[in-house]
């Protein structure tokens, strides 16, 4: 039954690059391993809006060299289509297993195709490679992460001549490049011929991310740091000191690049257990805040202070906090947020007369709005200076969050205190995630069957007023896989995730204060109705 399993593993270990991925395709073979082979053997990893993501190993639905030269080559055509033949690619890579070697792969690749190919001189965040493509006029880019995925896993992830990442039609258009190629024999590599840049690259970054503080501001907080194992230590250090801040304190066991990520179990600091070590490394030094980046360094995480303990602020929580910093300090510019974030941005931007846009989830869609100012994403993900970075990029908002806690301190005063005066005139805008991860993906189409089939008419005993299914596509958005509900003070927003094995339910209430006096009993009122929201999502979902 297997036999046709058995011959597609044949001709791929023929075309194999790899010694590492054909000596494990090759047990795989001689042991005669139907099971496992047709897992791997059972289609293609997608080239979609974020490009590839999936487990290192031998076959087409692994991350590897063979998955690699071909998406390569894939682009590599659909740029030459488009007249960009002779066009710059630059390509960076992070520190994951393999990540180099896929580096060195995909400009083998562009060069063989007659295209101009650079890459960055060492595992650099992705917000520096977003940056190189605008400065160095490139017409596309790649970078080699899996971001704060699991360790065995690897991605690679496409960037436009724009700077921003791919969106529909583009990744359709690519996929089919790729799916054209019949065999990697056709590819041609080239075995020289490409640029390994220097540093040049990375001090232009550095020196524009002078541009997101405020001449003259205070520079005084003091900050813990956690680079989660992942490559933004030494660029973020580079940016603080050029900043004038005192130097981060070091979470030292996490403080250097390691693929295996030993001490955490998933390398993202939204994860319970990520911060541990860094919230015990601030107990002892007493910083003014926690800063944490994940480990290609796009995302921010950060925690304060909160009576003896230290808590994580939510993404939507710095979020507020970087869009009312903006505004006190002028900004002029649309604000923007992805639709599974907090409406309070809209609140925020709507009182300082800014324009406001929702988009779909991703900066890929964040980063295409016209006029953009400044954009979040409740993940984690803040873009603070869109005309050097069109992408989410940890570093330099480490550097304006860090400005406002100096200001802040400046006066005695925290983000806390910031937090609870955006409730006052906004009211209380409390979030939270309810998020499943599966082993069996059947589970989540199951779920969002369910929803769509029978969508629940009340949840936490509020009416759902508005039941969208999102896949049909609203004035203001293009179609996506989604669900939201609207109800009398509550949202939720029910998604598959893009780029892991979850079903993710995003949930807000919205509680009006009149006064700081009503604070404790707002946040307690939110919180039980985020319970209720939890439970009772999670009964309709089957979940």
């Amino acid at each position: 039954m297997y036999d046709e399993v058995f011959s597609r593993a044949a001709v791929w270990l023929g075309e194999d690059p790899d010694p590492e991925t054909r000596e494990e395709l090759g047990k795989l073979l001689e042991a005669r391993d139907g099971v496992e082979l047709a897992e791997r053997f059972s289609g293609t990893l997608r080239f979609g809006t974020a490009g590839l993501r999936g487990e290192l190993g031998a076959g087409p639905m692994r991350m590897n060299r063979a998955v690699v030269i071909r998406a390569a080559a894939g682009l590599a055509a659909y740029l030459r289509a488009r007249g960009q033949g002779d066009g710059l690619v630059v390509i960076g890579y992070d520190a994951r297993h393999k990540s180099a070697d896929f580096a060195r792969d995909t400009a083998a690749v562009m060069t063989g195709a007659g295209l101009r190919a650079a890459v960055l001189p060492r595992p650099l965040p992705t917000p520096v490679l977003a940056f190189a493509i605008r400065h160095l006029g490139a017409v596309a880019g790649v970078e080699v992460t899996a971001s704060h995925n699991p360790p065995r896993d690897n991605g690679y992830k496409v960037y436009l001549g724009d700077g921003s990442q791919i969106v529909p039609p583009a990744d359709a258009e690519i996929a089919a490049e790729i799916d054209a190629i019949v065999s990697l024999h056709d590819v041609p590599r080239a075995e020289d011929g490409w640029e390994i840049l220097g540093d040049s690259v990375l001090d232009a970054y550095l020196a524009r991310t002078d541009s997101v503080l405020a001449p003259g501001s205070p520079r005084t907080a003091r900050t813990v740091y956690t680079a989660l194992h992942g490559v933004g230590k030494d660029t973020l250090l580079a940016a603080f000191a050029r900043a004038g801040f005192p130097a981060p304190v070091l979470v030292a066991e996490q403080a250097e690049p390691d693929p295996d990520f030993p001490t955490v179990a998933f390398p993202n600091p939204e994860e319970p257990g990520a911060m541990d070590l860094a919230f015990a490394r601030a107990r002892a030094a007493e910083p003014d805040l926690v800063i944490a980046n994940d480990p290609d360094a796009d995302r921010l995480a950060a925690a304060v202070k909160d009576g003896d303990a230290w808590r994580m602020l939510r993404g939507d929580e710095v979020g507020a906090l970087l869009a009312a910093h903006l505004v006190r300090r002028g900004a002029s510019g649309t604000f923007a947020e992805s639709i599974v974030s907090s409406s309070l941005l809209g609140r925020i931007a709507e009182r300082a007369g800014l324009p406001y846009e929702e988009t779909l989830t991703g900066f890929k869609w964040i980063a295409r709005v016209e006029g953009l100012r400044y954009g979040y994403e409740e993940a984690l993900g803040y873009c603070v200076d869109p005309e050097g970075v069109r992408d989410k990029d940890g570093i330099t908002a480490a550097l304006l969050l860090t400005e406002l806690a100096s200001e802040l301190k400046e006066t005695g005063r925290t983000l806390l205190d910031v937090l609870d005066d955006l409730a006052v005139a906004h009211g209380l805008h409390a979030t939270d995630q309810l998020s499943v991860r599966v082993a069996d993906l059947s589970l989540i189409s199951d779920a969002m069957r369910r929803l769509r089939e029978q969508p629940p008419t009340s949840l936490a005993g509020l009416a759902v007023t508005r039941a969208e299914d999102l896949t049909r596509g609203t004035d203001a958005l293009p179609p996506t896989d989604g669900l939201r509900y609207t109800l009398d003070g509550a949202r939720v927003i029910v998604r598959p995730s893009g780029t892991e094995p979850k079903l993710k339910c995003y949930l807000e209430v919205v509680v009006p204060v009149s006064g700081s006096s009503e604070l404790p009993e707002a946040r307690g009122t939110a919180a039980a109705l985020l319970d209720a929201l939890k439970r009772d999502l999670a009964t309709a979902a089957g979940i």
